[in-house]
């Protein structure tokens, strides 16, 4: 088998009472939450299995909500959430006996991102907001072409969801006509094949759409690392108490402290924490 096919994404991964030991006497270590981080979990994953044989990583990609809920329930070993924990999550987390530990492992910036054909270079965030509560309706009130744009938005589960709803829209309403996707792939694919469609996705997923200026500011690392990009986040990891030192759990987590693993994490299209 190889290491691709190890990584198992599939929500049936997850089972209750994780073990950390599997039949062959090896490792099991699984990590459920964001399709945002779901990259470097990923790739953190095929990278450790390489190097260590005895252990199996299940990665699961089912949103940060889901992510924070598995970490509470006991059924993760790493809850991967592209937003912080909230309080009432952390409050139900020690109801059940948990200490829940933050672990930041990258940032990111959350692109605007259009059709490729669309002449629109930038937006402030007024504008932005306009879009997305439905106030500005055609791009022509943009200064571009006369075509009805097309609200794309995650679905309210999603850490991008709510980390776009604290940055930019705040407490105003999502016009009633925007489409709810469960992935940042899903918007991707979504903006690409629809002339007339807007939507928000994580950094490393530009590809094949034209991410737009925010207040005369591109999503690029270097705008998102010293916070000229306004719409920048943090990338969480979180786990049941700090990993005992010299385990392998703790091994795999600390990766994104190490060179490699900063690499690996900019290799996804992440900007890594020197």
């Amino acid at each position: 088998m190889s290491r691709l096919q190890k990584i198992i994404i599939l929500g049936s991964a997850l089972f209750m009472g994780v073990s950390m030991s599997y039949a062959q006497g090896g490792t099991r270590i699984v990590m459920d939450g964001s399709t945002t981080v779901g990259p470097i979990a990923k790739a953190f994953a095929e990278y450790y299995m390489g190097k260590h044989n005895d252990v199996n990583i299940t990665v699961s990609e089912s949103g940060s909500g889901n992510g924070a809920k598995s970490i509470i329930n006991g059924t993760c070993d790493i809850a991967n959430m592209s937003r912080a924990m909230k309080e009432e999550e952390m409050q139900a987390a020690k109801e059940k006996g948990h200490n829940i530990v933050e672990h930041i492992v990258a940032m990111d910036g959350i692109a605007v991102v259009v059709h490729p054909d669309n002449p629109v270079q930038g937006l402030t965030k007024e504008q932005l907001v306009k879009i997305y509560t439905g106030e500005i309706r055609n791009w022509k009130e943009l200064g571009g072409p006369n075509l009805s744009i097309v609200v794309i938005s995650r679905d309210t589960n999603s850490g991008t969801y709510e980390s776009f709803q604290q940055l930019v829209t705040k407490s105003e309403r999502i016009t009633d006509s925007a489409e709810y996707v469960g992935s940042n792939g899903a918007i991707r694919q979504r903006v690409m094949t629809t002339t007339g469609a807007i939507g928000y996705v994580g950094l490393a997923f530009t590809e094949g759409v034209k991410a737009l200026a925010i207040e005369g500011v591109e999503p690029t690392p270097e705008s998102v690392i010293d916070r000229s990009y306004c719409i920048s986040r943090p990338l969480f990891m979180y786990t049941n108490g700090e990993p005992a030192a010299g385990t392998q759990l703790a091994d795999f987590l600390n990766l994104y402290k190490t060179d490699e693993g900063r690499k690996i994490i900019e290799e996804q299209g992440f900007v890594a924490i020197k």
